[in-house]
C-alpha cells in the first residue's frame, strides 16, 4: 500500500503542478487514498521531493537534485528497498520489483544519471533500462548489485 501510495505522489506532482500537501492530500484522497498529514510528510520525506520551480510546486527527485551525491544515495535506498530481480538481453536492461515499486525506483535511477543509462521506461513493477551498449549493461548490473548489497 506504502509503495503505490508514494508511487501516486510521484505520477501526481510530474503530472499537474502541486504547491501544498493539503492540495496533495485532497488529490490522493480523490484517487483513493485517505492519508493523514503526518502519513503525506514522511511519504514526501522519504521520496525526497521538495518545493521548488519557478510556479513553487512540489518536485520529484530526479528534477530537484542538483547534488549528485543526494541522486546516488536515493537510487542505493530505492534499489536496496525495491529491486528484486534483474536481467539482461543484450544491451537491454529489465529490472522487477515488487507491484507499484517500479516507477520509485524508476525515479531514482533518472536522477542519479548513470552513465551506463540511455533511458527508462517504468511500469507497475518492471523498468526497461536501454545501455548505450552490451559491455555498459553488464557494467550497471554490476553496479546495481553493488548496491542491492
Amino acid at each position: 500500500m506504502k509503495a503505490r501510495r508514494q508511487s501516486v505522489i510521484l505520477e501526481t506532482i510530474q503530472r499537474q503542478p502541486v504547491r501544498s500537501q493539503e492540495q496533495l492530500r485532497r488529490l490522493l484522497r480523490a484517487g483513493g487514498f485517505d492519508v493523514t498529514q503526518a502519513t503525506l510528510s514522511r511519504d514526501i520525506r522519504e521520496l525526497g521531493v521538495v518545493k521548488g520551480g519557478a510556479d513553487g510546486a512540489y518536485q520529484p527527485p530526479a528534477l530537484a537534485s542538483a547534488n549528485g551525491n543526494a541522486a546516488r544515495s536515493l537510487l542505493s535506498r530505492a534499489v536496496a528497498d525495491y529491486l528484486t530481480r534483474v536481467d539482461r538481453v543484450q544491451q537491454l536492461v529489465v529490472l522487477r520489483t515488487g507491484p507499484g515499486q517500479a516507477p520509485l525506483l524508476g525515479v531514482a535511477l533518472d536522477g542519479a544519471r548513470l552513465p551506463e543509462v540511455v533511458g527508462t521506461i517504468a511500469g507497475d513493477d518492471t523498468i526497461l533500462i536501454i545501455a548505450p551498449d552490451v559491455r555498459r549493461a553488464r557494467a550497471l548490473i554490476r553496479h546495481l548489485e553493488g548496491l542491492s548489497r
